[in-house]
């Protein structure tokens, strides 16, 4: 085949490029007048570790362009996850982007992010052409590192790295006719909830109840004063709320019913309260266990799984 008959669609050949995860960083210098300048960049990668280089692209349509190259340094700053909002506000451009962010003293005036998850103060080594970018390579003078979990970039998207296991849940070799496996989804999702909520039961056992009362506990601390429809609405995933359910809870003193509406009493907030608490435990232990990234990688596929499966459940924390 000849090369020079072939056509790149250059959105295609994004998409693809967009295949490959990258992390998320923001480039910082001074123009020659002194202003600060940002931007944020996925394009940083490492060079060499002897001497110690890294290296970035600059599109030669940005405005910024000429404050990097006249600068003889800029500083890398990766972000963590806490900082999709400081990403985006430096993707854009024409606004101050350095309104009330607090700056930390660097070994140059660029510059010099916080709450990052790494930072790397680098002076200019080279600047390349790039076809439609600019190559800039950085020798790194200081770097730094903290626990902060960094943000990734995949496929146009914002996303969680998080960690791979092959590990299986039994070392049994025994094969059986059953179709169900230790990889079905629904095993994981049911015995990861059981065995959570497991934690949970020891605490809401107390109060004499059980969990779909413990459901229903906590939807009343998020929402009160609601009619039994409405209570089933919002539990329609755990099987229907029935009036024995409250009045279970009612006599236990935790609900009351005014008009046919139930809310909470003053000891069931306190119940509330104290399993809010104890959920807040559960979670601090998972993360302790797991890590804080892979912890929140979980909150974010469980909230897709939740509106991949939505059967149309008004939203609770939502007006």
């Amino acid at each position: 085949m000849n090369d020079k008959t072939v056509q790149i669609d250059p959105k295609a050949l994004r998409q693809a490029l967009g295949a490959f995860t990258t992390g998320v960083t923001i480039i910082t210098t001074r123009s020659p007048t002194g202003e600060p300048v940002g931007i944020t960049a996925n394009s940083f990668s490492s060079v060499s570790l002897d001497p110690p280089l890294v290296l970035w692209s600059l599109a030669r349509t940005a405005h910024s362009l000429g404050s990097f190259s006249q600068s003889s340094h800029w500083n890398v700053h990766v972000l963590s996850m806490e900082q999709e909002d400081l990403s985006n506000r430096f993707a854009k451009a024409g606004e101050n982007k350095f309104a009330g962010l607090e700056l930390d003293t660097g070994i140059s005036d660029s510059p010099l992010l916080t709450n990052c998850s790494a930072r790397f103060q680098c002076k200019k080594a080279f600047e390349y052409d790039g076809g439609d970018h600019i190559i800039f390579v950085g020798e790194v003078l200081g770097f730094d590192k903290s626990d902060r979990p960094p943000i990734a970039y995949a496929s146009g998207n914002y996303a969680i790295p998080t960690k791979k296991t092959n590990t299986k849940l039994s070392n049994s070799t025994t094969q059986y006719s059953s179709p169900y496996s230790e990889d079905l989804l629904g095993y994981l999702l049911g015995r990861a909830h059981y065995q959570m909520l497991a934690r949970m039961r020891v605490v809401y056992t107390k109060y004499g109840i059980d969990e779909s009362d413990f459901f229903i506990i906590s939807t009343l601390m998020i929402r009160s004063q609601l009619n039994l429809q409405d209570l089933n609405k919002y539990l329609h995933y755990i099987g229907d709320v029935n009036k024995d359910n409250l009045m279970k809870l009612s006599q236990l003193g935790l609900v009351q019913n005014i008009n046919d509406l139930f809310s909470l009493t003053s000891e069931g907030i306190v119940a509330g309260r104290e399993f809010v608490k104890a959920a807040n435990q559960v979670e601090a232990h998972l993360s302790e266990n797991i890590g804080e990234t892979d912890t929140l990688a979980m909150k974010s596929l469980l909230k897709r799984v939740i509106l991949a499966t939505d059967p149309g459940l008004p939203p609770l924390w939502d007006e």
